[in-house]
């Protein structure tokens, strides 16, 4: 357990750029008494590690990142500037396809995010070396890979470990995989991957507890996707990067984290026609051994994310680095529900592809919209951000019908808006009715083990006057970095709850 707290200081640290002189200076110890903690080989005091959060501006009284609680006094207007964070799905994308490269892998401004660590871990435990420089990342690979010693604890508790197998076939002809957790939304069959790759020669066979890969490698010159998902075609997209033909793949997503992957893989060499379509054509390659830099896009979630808190707050606010092209009907939705806000000219990301713009929220008066509120495939609604509209509704005059037919059963977890206040009507497991104007109420709630209907409990908090907390944020954790910190910036009253 040391070990792992040591660890835990020792990523914040480097994270806000400190020395281990600094920190020592900061709580009044020694730069020595900081490694040893770091390393784990010195016990630390409850009192130390308080003196130590309050230093980073973290908790890390609370040990485990499961039970980590937040103190919210909502009914605060939200004022200022945010800049939107880079991407959950795209930085794990590219943390898979680092497994494509024999060469090292520098991505920057990459989040410390615990869906990161979880990758991070499983990378380090088969053999790449990961190096932190403030939200730099480097991976250096080595030689070859040792399955063997995966960890798989860390594995079981993402889905992108799924993602490992279009790098790995390449370079293993069987092994196993854990089978994989992350967000608990009903039943999502990972069926459709492997309908994917065996066009490749992969054979998959699901056995208790984990997946067994075996590769006989195929060269195919069409694939269909049986479904138009993102990780589908992202491990399609990494089973083509290295195989040295031209590959065809039709029904495509072609969501924001799939376009950052092949906009990565681009630069690898890969050729690839069709970004941005449901038709990819991609030529691969015999081999990639580069020494690579790559700055990871903005992410359109993360700035839906402060338009909700912003609608539900009533809140003039601004949003920089917004990434226009995928939340173009989440603002044209928002127009026609009456939301106000004036955005600036475009400029392009780091990427050079992203287009980017900045917004500014105003005060609103909002109502229901005459349609039902759903996602589709880009360039539709995102589905991860249909969730926000469901707590936007709360404070919407009129009905409004959100209608969450790609999860199963997650509209379910909207219903939990209720005991914050809302009126919602659930019809079935898909489509749920909500009323608004109420007026939001504090309460003690526990985050649902999904992501984004748990962020949609804390922008209702943040709108509900009063005292409210939120317990085992690590839902939360998984996609949004600092964000009790980035809301704090905006004046919101939110806190970590230190509890022994």
């Amino acid at each position: 357990m040391h070990t792992n707290l040591g660890a835990q200081i020792a990523d914040q640290r480097e994270a806000q750029g400190l020395t281990q002189s600094e920190l020592a200076t900061r709580i009044g110890t020694t730069q020595s008494a900081i490694a040893r903690m770091e390393s784990g080989t010195q016990n630390i005091s409850t009192d130390m590690l308080k003196k130590i959060g309050h230093a980073l501006k973290k908790n890390l009284v609370t040990l485990s990142p499961g039970t980590m609680n937040l103190s919210i006094d909502g009914g605060t207007k939200l004022s200022g500037e945010i800049t939107t964070n880079t991407s959950k799905n795209g930085a794990v994308a590219l943390l898979c396809a680092s497994l494509l490269n024999t060469g090292k892998t520098t991505l920057h401004k990459m989040p410390r995010i615990e869906e990161v660590h979880r990758l991070l871990e499983v990378l380090e435990s088969i053999g790449m070396r990961v190096e932190w420089s403030g939200n730099t990342l480097t991976l250096t690979p080595p030689k070859k890979y040792n399955l063997k010693k995966i960890d798989i604890e860390a594995a079981k508790k993402t889905r992108s470990i799924v993602m490992f197998i279009g790098p790995l076939m390449h370079t293993h002809t069987s092994f196993k995989l854990p089978q994989s957790g992350g967000c608990k939304l009903g039943s999502r069959t990972v069926r459709p991957h492997f309908y994917a790759l065996e066009h490749y020669g992969v054979a998959i066979d699901t056995q208790e507890g984990a997946f067994h890969v075996t590769a006989d490698l195929k060269q195919p010159t069409e694939i269909i996707l049986y479904e138009s998902g993102d990780t589908v075609i992202e491990n399609a997209l990494m089973a083509a990067a290295l195989t040295p033909t031209t590959t065809t793949i039709k029904y495509a997503s072609a969501n924001y984290m799939v376009q950052e992957l092949c906009v990565f893989l681009t630069k690898l060499g890969v050729q690839i026609e069709g970004v941005g379509t449901t038709t990819l054509t991609v030529t691969g390659v015999e081999t990639i051994d580069m020494d690579i830099e790559y700055t990871l896009a903005e992410d359109p979630t993360d700035t839906m994310f402060f338009l909700a808190a912003a609608a539900v707050t009533n809140s003039r606010i601004t949003i920089k680095r917004c990434p226009i092209d995928f939340l173009e009907l989440e603002l044209l939705t928002l127009e026609k529900m009456g939301f106000n806000y004036s955005r600036s000219k475009e400029y392009h990301g780091a990427n050079d592809q992203v287009r980017l713009v900045d917004i500014t929220t105003k005060p609103s008066k909002m109502h229901a919209v005459a349609e039902k509120i759903h996602p589709r495939p880009y360039p539709g609604l995102n589905a991860d951000n249909l969730p926000f509209f469901a707590v936007i509704a709360t404070q919407a005059a009129g009905q409004t019908l959100i209608h969450d037919w790609m999860y199963e059963k997650r509209a379910l977890y909207f219903t939990e808006l209720d005991r914050l206040g809302a009126e919602t009507v659930l019809a079935d497991p898909h489509r749920i009715y909500i009323t608004g104007p109420t007026t939001l109420r504090p309460a003690e709630l526990v985050c649902p083990p999904a992501l984004r209907p748990a962020t949609i409990l804390l922008i209702a908090m943040l709108g509900a006057k009063g005292h409210s907390v939120l317990r085992n944020i690590y839902s939360i954790n998984r996609g949004y970095e600092n964000l009790v910190e980035r809301l704090t910036t905006l004046g919101a009253k939110v806190r970590y709850l230190e509890e022994f």
